[in-house]
């Protein structure tokens, strides 16, 4: 079994080749900042990638809460994450909140996010770094950032306009408003919606269900759809040839042929 690496403010548990990553401080509505989440979710991050036997990971959030971001009373005294002059909170985004989009773009295997409720501001921003999402009816999203007169500080404007296209992530940006989990549908930012009762569940089912394919491959799989976004056709091809030329040295690979020789008989 894996060594899990020891969190604060998170639980943590393997099964199935599916890590749970729980943010566990619902009294503040599993905000990022003024809690030891920053550092909870990058550990995650950097053990997923080092630990072979994950093949996927899933995010939610414990209470009513996906993650309600910066904690606003810590802004309103200007403590902790929020002191400082402009140049000392320039920094400590840098060496703060801004590692979580690094850690997670480094992620090797895929990420589902189970939004279980209120994901804004930063929270909002830390679903869209995952590569699926599926929210309870409970959800509720919003890139808030301008209500409180700043801006996405931690890679907000650049995910969401790749997620809902530029014009849909402008208003929603520039507007500030709070959507539902069927407007977040609509507009392709989450693959389903689910009953509260059945996020879990439903969840976990799809990690499983990406978690049995080969490992290696699904890892491999998942690098070429990330890189295929900035990456010419030309590019591409090469390398996933690349990576094909690897996939078909693997056991798993020739484990799989067989698995479905004997289906076809």
């Amino acid at each position: 079994m894996a060594n899990l690496p020891e969190l604060i403010d998170a639980t943590l548990t393997l099964e199935q080749r599916v890590a749970l990553l729980t943010l566990n401080r619902h009294d503040v509505r599993n905000a990022l900042t003024g809690t030891h989440l920053i550092d909870d979710i990058v550990a995650v991050a950097e053990w997923v990638n080092l630990c072979e036997e994950v093949s996927v990971l899933v995010i939610t959030g414990a209470g009513s809460a996906f993650s309600a971001g910066g904690n606003i009373k810590d802004m309103a005294q200007r403590r902790g994450d929020f002191a400082g002059d402009a140049a000392t909170l320039a920094q400590r985004y840098r060496q703060g909140i801004q590692r979580i989009p690094l850690a997670m773009a480094r992620v090797e295997v895929p990420v589902i996010a189970a939004v279980n409720g209120a994901a804004v501001g930063a929270g909002c921003d830390l679903a869209n770094m995952a590569d699926i999402r599926i929210a309870s009816e409970q959800a509720r999203f919003g890139e808030t950032f301008l209500n409180l007169g700043i801006i996405p500080g931690d890679g907000g404007a650049w995910l969401l306009q790749r997620l809902v296209g530029y014009q849909r992530a402008t208003e929603l940006t520039l507007s500030g408003r709070l959507f539902d989990a069927r407007e977040a549908e609509r507009y392709g930012l989450v693959l389903e919606v689910v009953a509260a009762d059945d996020l879990l569940p439903r969840s976990l089912e799809l990690a499983r269900q990406i978690a049995a394919q080969p490992a290696r491959a699904v890892r491999l799989t998942k690098r070429l759809l990330k890189s295929a976004a900035r990456l010419p056709l030309a590019d591409h091809l090469e390398l996933c040839a690349t990576f094909q030329g690897l996939c078909h040295q693997e056991p798993e690979h020739l484990e799989a042929v067989q698995a479905m020789l004997q289906r076809m008989r």
